[in-house]
């Protein structure tokens, strides 16, 4: 199966424009495969405001996310890896998502993956609370 996240990151800037919101991205700058102008990066991240005004040539793909951006008034290439990016937002009001970029994408193991020796797990109980 594809990775899910490029499909939430791409779902959430749809839905960020449709308020009239303006979409930013916070971005690991420290990641593998990550350009962006290492000047504007502050411990390790990079905020970049996503809306179409602001970038030329916005491609959304499900590995990278790249686009042409002004900078100082220089117009700059970018180029993140989705893996990087650790949030999606409105500026306006702050809703959006947040990725633990420590997870993958691979299902959560099954009583049927675990080794031998392993305890098996109990079943969830529902307690009514009053």
């Amino acid at each position: 199966m594809t990775a899910v996240k490029p499909y939430l990151i791409r779902a959430f800037y749809e839905w960020i424009n449709d308020n009239e919101c303006t979409p930013y991205l916070l971005v690991n700058a420290a990641a593998k495969n990550v350009m962006v102008p290492q000047q504007y990066v502050k411990n390790g991240e990079i905020v970049l405001n996503v809306a179409p005004r602001a970038v030329q040539g916005l491609l959304m793909g499900n590995e990278r996310i790249e686009f042409r951006a002004r900078f100082g008034g220089v117009s700059t290439s970018i180029s993140v890896p989705t893996e990087a990016i650790k949030a999606i937002y409105a500026q306006e009001n702050g809703r959006g998502m947040v990725f633990d970029n420590g997870d993958s994408d691979a299902p959560p193991p099954s009583s049927q993956d675990s080794t031998a020796g392993a305890q098996p797990r109990a079943k969830p109980q529902l307690k009514v609370v009053k």
